[in-house]
């Protein structure tokens, strides 16, 4: 045995991975092949260097209100965020408030670091989804012009930022922001309603019966719209009462009035105008025919009952599809962080939501289409991002407990290399780990090029490649450790690899050795991220 490959999988998103910044030019007719930074002299620098820090990361256990969240691991969450529905980033919000609580109420919380981060950037993701909408909602509004006058300015606290944030800090600003939002969602909706009001009016709207019981009924439904909006209820989204069961005909023009109040009192206040007017005509129609034809009458109530029905439905519908779009937007937006390789533009899906949020148009069957494979694009990139940065903090662990040298570089094409040796094995061999289009192989390596090799040499070959299966196994448990979920399988092959430690890559070597023999020239030279095709065969963007 040789060699080894997995196909590396992300089980939970570690707080605290940033993004690395691209390296500096290089001349590759002016430059060796091979340069070399010391690991010490690295310290502290940008992550994607190969420090001890990736030994901190796996035990990273430590009070999780007092980390900050990472810009990589925030954008990734953000990502993976956009690309669930609204109950599921309510109940990502139910889980923070209750861990919130807890901690308040001194109790432990059996949660990871990580899953409390999860759960704290969806419910950020949400609060920003909402407020979006909220906002393009009124500029809508305002737009249009009309009664009752304009709609009230949304007063709301600015978008949250998780990246950047400690976990205590932003739970405070969530509790913070739901407030706030949820008072201005409740003052937008009942200007809303009041605009169905004036939509709704019969022709004797001077009734006393009629305007009572329009404005009993719009009392419940904004109540009922108010509880609504609150994370426990969009997480368990339960059933929405119809607007009102059919009953008993009423008996008179009076009380058909009054049962044509309550049914449109039921509408959403986000209703459609046209489907509101719908309703209000067929209640309109049941007051005219009440007196000569009760039957009639009857009927027109029921139409009156379903036109409200399906304009509720569809008002919820378009809610969430506005939220959902504000989610993808912000995401699709962002800008990575100044000195970071900055990520694959989406225009196209960019206007598509930038469309449905100035002008509330829906986004068609293949426009949505469209813009869920631009997210899951962006979202499939961070992800191979991330796992290289995570296998890199693996290789990096590795060789501190090993206290061999270990090297990151970029070799031909588009993989990432990492090179390190194991105590013992130096000068003749060590092992090289390479990351391409979602494939992570361990070879184990001698030094020198193709050809017969002795049979002493062969035999330390084969005893090197029965000793790669521990040092596989032992970086199946850091990964572990970093929440990858790696599982390698072993491959059975004639010897060791020919090769060059380091070959064709900027290396990282200074735990031991390598220091007398290439001089420590670019301090700040840290391997430019690639792109390459997920372990799902999903795209990415090129590099």
């Amino acid at each position: 045995m040789s060699s080894g490959f997995a196909l590396p999988g992300i089980e939970t998103v570690a707080p605290a991975v940033h993004f690395p910044p691209p390296p500096p030019p290089l001349d590759p007719q002016a430059l060796p092949h091979t340069g070399m930074l010391h690991l010490h002299d690295a310290a502290g620098q940008a992550t994607g260097h190969l420090t001890d820090a990736a030994g901190q990361a796996a035990h990273q256990a430590a009070d999780a209100a007092l980390q900050v969240l990472g810009s990589l691991s925030g954008v990734l969450l953000v990502g993976r965020a956009a690309l669930l529905g609204t109950r599921l980033l309510a109940a990502g919000a139910v889980r923070a408030a209750e861990e919130q609580r807890c901690l308040e109420r001194r109790q432990r919380i059996a949660a990871t670091a990580a899953e409390q981060w999860e759960a704290a950037a969806f419910a950020a993701v949400r609060v920003n989804a909402r407020r979006h909408a909220l906002l393009a909602r009124v500029a809508r509004a305002q737009a249009l012009g009309g009664p009752p006058g304009p709609p009230p300015r949304p007063d709301v606290p600015p978008p949250l930022t998780p990246a950047g944030a400690r976990l205590a800090d932003l739970r405070g600003e969530l509790a913070r922001a739901e407030q706030a939002l949820h008072s201005a969602e409740r003052a937008q909706a009942a200007w809303e309603q009041r605009r169905l009001a004036a939509q709704c009016r019969l022709d004797e709207d001077h009734d006393d019966d009629w305007q009572l019981a329009l404005r009993e009924s719009r009392e419940r439904a904004l109540r009922r719209f108010s509880a609504e909006r609150t994370a426990d209820a969009e997480a368990g989204r339960l059933p929405r009462p119809a607007a009102d069961r059919p009953a008993p005909g009423p008996t008179d023009v009076r009380e058909t009035r009054r049962t044509g109040a309550r049914i449109l009192g039921e509408l959403d206040p986000y209703a459609d105008p046209e489907a509101a007017g719908l309703a209000a005509q067929a209640v309109r129609d049941a007051v005219r025919r009440a007196a000569e034809d009760p039957r009639r009458a009857r009927i027109h109530l029921t139409e009156a009952r379903k036109f409200v029905r399906d304009a509720n439905r569809q008002a919820r519908e378009t809610r969430e599809a506005q939220e959902t779009a504000a989610a993808h937007y912000d995401f699709l937006v962002y800008e990575t962080p100044e000195g970071a390789e900055d990520l694959a533009p989406a225009p196209d899906a960019v206007a598509l939501l930038r469309r449905t949020l100035d002008e509330g148009v829906p986004l068609g069957p293949a426009e949505r289409e469209l813009v869920r494979r631009r997210v899951t694009e962006r979202v499939r990139a961070l992800e191979s991002l991330y796992v290289q940065q995570r296998c890199a903090d693996a290789i990096a662990e590795l060789a501190r407990r090993s206290g061999g040298p270990a090297g990151l570089g970029r070799g031909a094409g588009q993989e990432v290399r990492l090179d390190w040796t194991p105590p013992g094995w130096d000068p003749g061999h060590w092992l090289r780990a390479t990351l391409l289009e979602g494939r992570l192989s361990v070879a184990t390596m001698y030094r020198g090029g193709p050809g017969e090799r002795t049979p002493a040499q062969s035999a330390l070959d084969d005893e090197r490649c029965a000793e790669t299966r521990a040092r596989l196994t032992e970086l199946e448990e850091i990964t572990e450790a970093l929440g990858l979920e790696v599982e390698f399988t072993v491959e059975h092959t004639q010897g060791a690899l020919p090769g060059v430690f380091g070959e064709d890559a900027l290396v990282l070597d200074g735990v031991t050795g390598g220091a007398e023999q290439f001089p420590d020239t670019y301090p700040d030279a840290v391997p430019r991220p690639v792109r390459y095709h997920h372990a799902n065969g999903d795209d990415r963007r090129p590099g």
